[in-house]
């Protein structure tokens, strides 16, 4: 996996993010989804380094990267820290401008990383997702008998930090197998790296305090740019699974012209994990729109 990427980490707004580097050219910044790593992008880190420097961190809570303290509503796991972790990386880096693809919680930092740095991020691709403040407000029984894992995992603690640490790959197994496609996406080899990372010390608590910044503080930010006219004004491309939940229950690409002014869309024959689902099907999709010829 990874061939020709380095390993590394850096130290930005007071945590270690540590992610793979790769290619030349223009900085893309990739951000993986729950519960997993950024090696979601095995299937297509490569050939999207054909074209880019590429950047797969992750997020913090996740993967090798730090796991800061539970902290008063949620802070510490706010988007807006965690979209300031992915901008200070790619300054160090050396890009002050750069693209984004994200998928699931990654997509959810990368939306606030476009609104709170719009000078920042060129072109963005986000995957799998509505806006947070739409999901939770639209929320029925088809969504939470889909997505329980968000209402469990904002329960106080330490309830579900302690039943997640108690079995992680039960979870694991639980979150990623009961999508459409079952773990059949998944490589033996990606699958022992989601699991060895989730069962880092720190692991569960870094989860729930993302999904528990998201129901909180997180939301308090979106209603606030909601009432300032706070709009995404960057072409965006969202692609969501034709078989996931998001496209059952959710109409993203209305969704998203909502928060949006220059946004196309699309569904792909997948679930939800469509890096490593239809890993083709997306590397031509997010090459046509972030190359800049397109």
């Amino acid at each position: 996996m990874f061939a020709g990427f380095v390993k590394d980490q850096r130290h930005v707004n007071g945590v270690d993010i540590a992610y793979r580097l790769g290619g030349s050219g223009p900085g893309l910044l990739l951000l993986h989804g729950h519960p997993q790593t950024h090696v979601i992008w095995h299937k297509i880190a490569e050939q999207l380094a054909e074209h880019f420097t590429v950047i797969a961190a992750d997020l913090r809570g996740y993967g090798d990267s730090s796991r800061p303290p539970a902290s008063a509503e949620h802070v510490n796991y706010s988007k807006r820290e965690m979209a300031r972790d992915g901008v200070e990386l790619m300054q160090a880096l050396g890009f002050t401008q750069f693209s984004v693809l994200a998928h699931d919680r990654g997509a959810r930092v990368a939306h606030r990383l476009a609104l709170d740095h719009p000078a920042a991020v060129a072109r963005m691709v986000l995957l799998d997702i509505a806006p947070t403040l739409a999901m939770y407000s639209q929320t029925n029984e088809a969504f939470a008998r889909a997505y329980w894992h968000w209402f469990f995992l904002i329960r106080p603690a330490p309830l579900p930090e302690t039943l997640i640490e108690a079995d992680p790959e039960a979870y694991l197994r639980s979150v990623m197998g009961s999508r459409s496609a079952g773990l059949k996406p998944f490589t033996e080899q990606a699958f022992a790296e989601y699991l060895r990372c989730l069962q880092r010390p720190g692991s569960a608590r870094g989860i729930c305090e993302d999904y528990r910044a998201s129901a909180g503080i997180d939301l308090e930010h979106d209603r606030a740019d909601l009432v300032g006219g706070r709009h995404l004004n960057l072409p965006l491309l969202v692609l969501w699974g034709a078989e996931g939940t998001v496209g059952r229950c959710f109409d993203p690409l209305k969704e998203w012209q909502q928060v949006a002014s220059n946004v196309r869309g699309k569904a792909l024959p997948a679930g939800h994990y469509l890096a490593e689902e239809v890993p083709e099907r997306l590397l031509a999709e997010a090459l046509d729109f972030l190359l800049p010829a397109h």
